[in-house]
């Protein structure tokens, strides 16, 4: 069956099962939006089909809140929401009112698609297009290496959702009124907008805890809120071309987090979707919206000041695929304040206005200082000229929000002192293997390389626990003492373990040319300088211990 000929067909998202979550008991669901926000207290988290799909339907479901709920508009109206017993009680009247553009397959206004929209000559295309879990060139480990042929209408309704999302750039169909539209080709124009940023969301031990712990009052001097401020589908449905009013926009966050960054439109039959149109729609420019986008750190771009000719710009923080979250704990806890004398003494470094918001939160006496919250953060590394994804990222540290406090930010420092006391013992473990290399004869750099990543993994664990120990009261040195310790024990043990396996060629040892002259390395040698390195990296480990 044709597009046309479905077109009476209905997928009425407020109602019908298509968001994947996971319970407090374990068990895994498909809801409609209404039983998601009914069902929130005993749900988990979202749980799609991959993590960055969670991280968009996040976003509208935010929306829904921001705008269901005209609010919150300050501290004072949020801490009524945390504490109310229904909090979400406006949702199902706000679904109702707004149920056809929920419609996936409504002939006019389908959801978060363009109607009508076509090529010049009809075509359709493959799935692959809007399925992000479609490996790039790699067919093994994926339940899609033949492609995306079909889908059903739950799961194209939320690849549409991450398609708005964190589509690719690259060269895109044209398609009939579009302006940008050349020889049915539209030229890159960058990835959607998420896909841009270092994702981060504060997650509770339950979905309604997430959900208010994001929703970010108007009047926090976190986001900056129009009047105008509406989700897509308050706006008239979209047409081929940029928005006309694109360039004042967005409005604040119920326009971001629906930002129609594609227009697409999706090809079906009685029994599911088989194909999509997709082209380019309204373009976002990432320069300085740190005002309105708070789910993501922010760093100060000196190239694009220069590019520009602004004093001061920012950008988004994308985050790294070999660090862990906690490893980037900096751009988590980095001061939020913007106004300065100069942009000489601007920050380099911004952290997430949902972030900032926590710590309002905090100092406002809403949450208390040993509230436990979990920054999760998502991302993708996009490929040859972002026209594929190669890799997406999820990962999330736990946090007193006490560490979070600008003014009283002794616990806060000492954390992010004791991500230094981990780099540098990791660096002295690569030393310690680059110099048993060096002994045997081996390549330095791959054995250095290796030692590092092998350290922070050791690490790792570890490190989570003892930051979400951390509690009001503690005793700045003591702590960090504890952890120092703690580093020294796994850091000395993944020592151990290298110089066991370095060899007879290292014991034995060689003369190597360095620029200081010729020295002899020999596995001795490499375990007394390793063993400098690391007093001179955790003194508070070495100058607690028994002097005998």
């Amino acid at each position: 069956m044709s597009h046309v000929d479905a077109d009476a067909a209905s997928f009425d998202l407020t109602c019908r099962p298509w968001v994947p979550v996971q319970m407090l008991d374990g068990r895994e669901h498909l809801l409609s939006l209404r039983e998601v926000f009914e069902q929130a207290d005993v749900i988990r988290r979202l749980a799609g089909d991959i993590a960055t799909q969670d991280f968009a339907l996040t976003r509208l479901l935010l929306a829904i809140l921001h705008d269901a709920l005209e609010g919150p508009r300050d501290v004072d109206e949020w801490a009524e929401l945390w504490e109310a017993e229904q909090p979400f009680g406006p949702i199902d009247g706000y679904l109702d009112e707004h149920r056809q553009r929920f419609d996936l397959l409504h002939p006019k206004t389908p959801f978060f698609q363009t109607p009508g929209l076509r090529t010049a000559k009809g075509e359709v295309f493959s799935l692959d297009r809007i399925t992000a879990d479609v490996p790039n060139g790699v067919r093994f480990f994926t339940m899609r290496a033949l492609g995306a042929e079909r889908l059903s209408f739950a799961e194209a309704a939320r690849w549409v959702v991450h398609a708005q999302t964190y589509d690719t750039s690259g060269i895109k169909t044209g398609v009939e009124g579009d302006p940008r539209a050349k020889n049915g080709k539209v030229y890159p124009q960058g990835v959607a907008w998420s896909g841009s940023l270092g994702g981060v969301l504060a997650e509770g031990d339950t979905l309604r805890r997430t959900l208010l712990l994001n929703l970010v009052a108007a009047e926090a001097d976190v986001v900056t809120v129009s009047d105008e401020d509406k989700p897509a589908w308050c706006r008239p449905a979209p047409e081929p071309g940029p928005a006309k009013d694109v360039a004042e926009r967005p409005y604040g966050p119920c326009d971001l987090y629906t930002w129609q960054s594609r227009r697409l439109l999706l090809h079906h039959d009685e029994d599911g979707v088989h194909a999509v149109v997709l082209t380019y729609g309204d373009p976002l420019a990432p320069q300085n919206r740190h005002k309105a986008e708070p789910m993501t750190g922010w760093r100060r771009s000196k190239p694009q000041e220069k590019k520009l000719g602004q004093p001061l710009v920012y950008m988004p923080r994308e985050h790294d695929p070999a660090r862990s979250a906690w490893r980037g704990l900096a751009s988590l806890l980095a001061p939020r304040a913007l106004s300065t004398a100069s942009a000489r003494d601007a920050a380099n470094e911004l952290r997430p206005g949902v972030v900032h918001w926590l710590a309002q939160l905090m100092v406002d006496g809403v949450l208390p200082q040993e509230t436990l919250i979990r920054l999760r953060t998502y991302g993708v590394k996009y490929g040859t000229q972002q026209s594929v994804i190669d890799e997406v990222t999820d990962d999330s540290v736990a946090m007193a929000v006490v560490l979070l406090h600008e003014d009283d930010s002794a616990l806060g420092r000492t954390a992010l002192d004791a991500v230094g006391d981990a780099d540098a013992s990791v660096r002295a473990l690569g030393d310690l293997a680059r110099d048993l290399a060096l002994a045997a004869g081996s390549d330095p750099g791959t054995r250095q390389d290796s030692a590092r990543e092998a350290g922070y993994d050791a690490l790792d664990t570890a490190f989570r626990d003892w930051l979400s120990r951390i509690r009001p009261g503690d005793e700045p040195e003591r702590i960090r003492t504890e952890w120092q310790r703690t580093v020294r024990r796994i850091v000395k043990d993944s020592a151990g373990v290298l110089i066991s396996a370095a060899g007879e060629a290292a014991w034995a040892g060689r003369t190597v040319a360095t620029k200081h002259g010729e020295r002899h390395y020999d596995a001795a040698l490499a375990d007394r300088l390793f063993r400098i390195r690391l007093r001179k990296a955790l003194p508070l480990a070495h100058d607690s211990e028994d002097p005998s």
